[in-house]
């Protein structure tokens, strides 16, 4: 099965671009059309107004640096850190498989979290700018 460690960077790339497509999309949504009611929404929910702003920053510029494969890691942190608010403030109350659970957002989640840990790889900026981890170790 080595031959599938030849794949581990087109792995990254599809686990990047994945979670990267889904938080571009649902943060310009925010962004672009409703931003202030869903700052509103964020302030009813007992958090401070700002964080709703930041939340949908977080996701459409997390999207793009993590599509681009740019600060991989920073942009992974905050988007965990964005989903891990949304579980416990918005869906846990729902169940894990209820409508509004937590089951989209925990692998989210989960995806942003690999990402902290194991970076952009070779197929991004990150890769060609140095700024990816993994210089100076053995593969």
């Amino acid at each position: 099965m080595r031959f599938l460690d030849r794949l581990k960077p087109v792995a990254l790339l599809a686990l990047r671009v994945t979670l990267g497509v889904i938080m571009l999309a649902h943060g310009s949504i925010k962004v672009h059309r409703h931003m202030s009611e869903f700052a509103g929404y964020i302030a009813s929910l007992g958090l401070p107004l700002w964080l709703g702003y930041a939340s949908a920053f977080t996701e459409f510029v997390g999207g793009i640096l993590l599509i681009t494969g740019t600060f991989t890691r920073l942009a992974a942190f905050f988007v965990f850190l964005n989903m891990c608010v949304a579980i416990g403030k918005v869906h846990w109350q729902h169940g894990l498989l209820g409508a509004g659970g937590y089951e989209f957002a925990l692998a989210l989640c989960t995806m942003a979290f690999a990402l902290i840990f194991y970076g952009a790889g070779p197929i991004s900026i990150d890769a060609i700018r140095g700024g990816d981890g993994s210089r100076g170790k053995s593969r």
